[in-house]
Parts: C-alpha cells; structure tokens; sequence
C-alpha cells in the first residue's frame, strides 16, 4: 500500500515574478499553497495531484524519433533532473532558443521517469511555480497512480442523499471530474445500500462514453488518495441515462457535470506519449 503522505520536495531558492498579464496556472496556485503551509501534508498532496493532471512541455535534447523521446538532462549537485514547464511560452522563456520538446501530461512523465533516478525541474526560473522534485518524489508519484480500484458487483436496494463527507473530498471530486471532459455526461454523488446489507457511498456515472469506465474509476480513486482523506472509501458505478437507478440518483444524489470534449490544441510538432499507458521510451 502506497504511503498517502506526500514526500517533501526541494526548493530551488529562486525568487521569480509572474509574467505580465498572465494569469497563473492551476499548477503556480497549488505550488503557492503549499508554500504557504510546509507542515500541511493535505497541501503537498493537493500540488502533486495538480502536477499529475496538468499538460507540461518536457525539454529534449532532440527530436523524437518514433515512439522514443530524448528528454535534455542535467546534471547537478541535488541529482540529475529533466525540465518541463506548464507554459509552452515558459518553455520558450527559459530557452530563449528554439528546442524540441513533449507535450506529456505530469502521470506520463512521473511513469516515464520511474526507476531512472531522474527527477523533475518544474518552471524553474519562469514562474512562481519553479521547484525541484526529486527522484524519490517522483517515484513515489508513478507508484501513487499506478494503483487502480477493484471491481465489485453488487445489486442497489435504497438510495439516499449524501452524508457526512469530508469537505476535502468533495473539492477534490471537483476537479478531478472537471479534468475529466468528455467522458460521461454527469455523475451523482448519493449514499446507498446494497443487497448484501452493506452501506456507503457511490458515485454514479450517467452516460459513460464507452471505453472509458476504467479511466473514471482511476480518476475518483486518484481523487480519494489526493484528498488526504484517511481510511476512506467511495464505490463507482456506470448506469445509461435511460436506466431507471440514473433517475433515482438524480433525484437525491450531488450532481457533479462534467465538461464536454475540447478538441485537443494542435502543439507541433505532434509527439508520442499521448496514451498514459503507452508513456514515450526515453533513449
């Protein structure tokens, strides 16, 4: 079982400005929280989930070559360390030339990564987000996310409202949901029973595109651990909106929506590594 405790991450001891007219990245306010409370593992746990989920432009020192990347990196007195950034003009800030690179979400390159001894240099000297994360940490991420729910069946006897869920778990359904478009059409939150005669809590999915059952699973487990919530457990369920249990949900579950496809932005040049569970090879 994977510690749910958050593993410190170094600093680079760089004060840096905000860019003018930019706003800042999901990623810069998760960085400034936890700055801001260095003991609050909650904090920690909040920035690596950010990190995981967010697109990041990782610096090569050539073009890829098929389906192998050539990440540049660099060799310090803290470890060796590749460089990625949330910015495609981060990238170019820090560059000042241009270079190849992937665009990799943070799950593809903490896969990527595990077991080479490389960690991460995180918008280092662009942003206020600018950090190293070490090799350990970043190990610690792969093995955070390779964990995956298991499958239990069991038949739905009653239905009720939700009830004393921590509030840190609900926020954190939030936004993993929001990254989560295209998906399904909606989800209910709602506690039930089951045939069995146990109790808890489900969240139900409502038009589930197919195929994607095992991503949103991931995602609410993904969103359970990063929650720092301890001990704590949520069912997920897929129902078609012309099933009769989506209506019962609908009528005393929490609706969460979820945000329709966007088509994906068009970074040239096209790089590998957009299936997570076919991450880049590094040569």
């Amino acid at each position: 079982m994977t510690d749910e405790t958050a593993p410190e991450v170094g600093q680079t001891g760089l004060t840096v400005q905000q860019g003018a007219g930019q706003a800042p990245t999901a990623l810069d306010l998760a960085h400034a929280a936890m700055e801001a409370a260095p003991g609050d593992d909650a904090a920690r746990l909040r920035f690596f989930e950010r990190l995981a989920d967010s697109e990041l432009f990782i610096l090569l020192d050539k073009d890829p070559e098929g389906d192998s990347i050539s990440p540049e990196v660099f060799d310090t007195g803290e470890g060796r360390f590749v460089l990625v950034f949330d910015r495609e003009e981060r990238l170019a800030q820090f560059a000042n030339r241009i270079v190849p690179y992937a665009a990799l979400s943070g799950r593809v390159v903490a896969q990527m990564l595990a077991g080479q001894g490389i960690g991460v240099g995180v918008n280092l000297e662009v942003a206020p987000s600018s950090i190293l994360i070490p090799d350990t940490a970043m190990g610690w991420l792969a093995e955070t996310l390779a964990h995956a729910p298991g499958e239990v069946e069991a038949a739905i006897t009653e239905v009720y409202p939700p009830r004393g869920l921590p509030e840190a778990l609900l926020t954190a359904l939030d936004a993993k949901l929001a990254t989560a478009g295209g998906l399904a059409q909606m989800a209910y939150l709602a506690a039930v029973s089951y045939e069995t005669g146990g109790r808890g809590h489900l969240l139900a999915f409502v038009g589930a595109r197919e195929g994607a059952e095992a991503a949103l699973a991931k995602a609410v487990g993904e969103a359970l651990t990063f929650s720092g919530v301890e001990a704590g457990a949520l069912d997920v369920g897929f129902f078609a909106a012309s099933d009769s249990m989506a209506a019962r949900l609908a009528r005393v579950g929490l609706r969460f929506d979820l945000p329709k496809a966007q088509t994906q932005p068009n970074h040239a040049p096209v790089m590998p590594g957009s299936d997570p569970d076919r991450p880049p090879r590094l040569k």
